[in-house]
């Protein structure tokens, strides 16, 4: 209970969480009759757990109708990440591929596996830890992009498949496996992703990929000169 209850406070550092939104949190919507009660006792837990740190710079606070975590936003990981990722964002727009991709990588080098993957092991499934792996993704597909662009093909062709294979129904992933092969060579293999990506649309969504998929698909068949491999940057 003190893990969960301090795992959802992080998610809203610095924000106030009514105790009633917590409660339909940790209990899937149908809390016990002693869940105030389990919560205030984990609250406690964690003040005396703050209070024996060296660091001071966090602090639980009973703020009506609930609590805030007060904290330095990049003394968590979550708002660090948004912050990196922000700036890379920032940096790429500006037409600054290589310190763009540095900063997306650092932010997606805090990753270390799913976000309290204990929790989501024993059942959790809060839409906030949804919308983080969703964060993430997109990150990283922000920083292919880049890499791409970058000429940068053959050294993310194994992450790309990995995560096509773990994520089949997100298409931009696939787009981009698709051209990293084509890039590296293998036409016949990047035309077989595609034929996988459009089973598995097929079969869990019961739709056709999208125009752009579609498009790549085309070209690729085409070896239209504009999905050539750009030159290398270092």
């Amino acid at each position: 209970m003190q893990r969960a209850v301090l795992g959802y406070l992080l998610l809203h550092a610095n924000h106030v969480v009514p105790t009633s939104r917590m409660l339909r949190a940790l209990w899937d919507g149908q809390p016990p009759l002693t869940a105030r009660k389990m919560v205030q006792n984990a609250v406690s837990a964690i003040r005396r757990m703050l209070a024996a740190s060296s660091d001071d710079s966090a602090t639980l606070l009973t703020h009506p109708p609930g609590y805030r975590l007060q904290v330095d936003p990049d003394s968590v990981d979550i708002h660090y990440f948004r912050r990196l990722v922000d700036q890379g964002r920032t940096a790429l727009a500006a037409g600054s591929l290589g310190r763009g991709t540095s900063l997306l990588r650092e932010a997606l080098a805090l990753w270390q596996g799913r976000a309290l993957a204990d929790l989501v092991e024993r059942g959790t499934t809060w839409s906030e830890l949804v919308a983080m792996e969703n964060e993430r993704l997109l990150a990283l597909e922000d920083c292919f992009d880049a890499e791409l662009e970058c000429g940068r093909h053959r050294e993310i062709t194994p992450e790309l498949e990995v995560l096509t294979e773990s994520e089949p129904l997100r298409e931009r992933l696939c787009m981009q496996f698709m051209l990293a092969l084509y890039r590296s060579g293998r036409q016949a293999d990047a035309l077989t992703i595609y034929r996988r990506t459009r089973a598995a649309l097929v079969d869990d969504l019961g739709i056709e990929p999208g125009r752009e998929l579609q498009r790549l698909q085309h070209m690729i068949l085409e070896h239209d000169a504009s999905i050539q491999a750009p030159m290398l940057v270092a």
